[in-house]
């Protein structure tokens, strides 16, 4: 069995309830979403990905020798059979998994295991993808997990702020401004409004700019 990979790299998780932690992070290869402020598109079109074999890349994983996984993409449950197969073995092998993912797509049981974290996207207007959030699957996440809101602009944030408000969410809010934002704005807003959220920068940015790779 094979998974289409497009890099494998030692680093420090920069988003979410993970931020600052060394970290592996396994990029898959393929998106069926186009978000307009998407950082990874070298994931999701073209040819820059190689298909490796599920043992090979846990020989690889393991060489690494750091017991924190982040498997992102591009869109990594639209391999998901292959990959639960890869996640299995990590979770025997004692890994802490953490599974970035869209919002749109139903995450296997097997993503529910303590020892996985799933990070899922709601999408918002900037991005023009906000339609494809399925919110049922946002709502069976558990309070291990994370929702993630990429903020563009106070149309956004509006946005995420009605979601919470109207949805019953278990997992752990994080609110994330666009690259290049200022996270100022957002914060100012989140304390005005006196929202029970995380505001969080992309801290892999700040450390060494919009480079892939880190």
């Amino acid at each position: 069995m094979k998974l289409r990979v497009n890099e494998i790299f030692f680093s420090i998780q920069g988003e979410g309830i993970q931020i600052g932690v060394p970290t592996i992070f396994l990029r898959l290869f393929g998106c069926d979403l186009r978000c307009t402020w998407c950082d990874s598109m070298y994931a999701v079109e073209g040819e820059d990905y190689k298909d490796l074999k599920v043992g090979d890349l846990i020989q690889k994983i393991e060489s690494l020798n750091c017991k924190n996984i982040c498997i992102t993409g591009g869109e990594p449950l639209l391999q998901q059979d292959t990959l639960i197969v890869l996640v299995d073995a990590l979770i025997q092998r004692k890994f802490k998994i953490l599974l970035e993912t869209a919002g749109h797509i139903k995450p296997s049981h097997i993503f529910h295991d303590l020892n996985v974290l799933i990070s899922m996207d709601c999408k918002c207007p900037a991005s023009k993808m906000e339609k494809k959030t399925n919110f049922s699957i946002l709502e069976s996440l558990q309070e291990k997990d994370q929702i993630k809101f990429v903020i563009s602009d106070k149309n956004d944030y509006e946005y995420a702020r009605k979601i919470i408000t109207d949805k019953n969410f278990r997992a752990k809010i994080i609110f994330q401004p666009v690259y290049g934002a200022n996270i100022s704005f957002l914060a100012d807003l989140i304390l005005e409004d006196n929202l029970k959220v995380r505001v969080l920068p992309q801290l892999h940015k700040i450390i060494w700019g919009d480079i892939r790779g880190i």
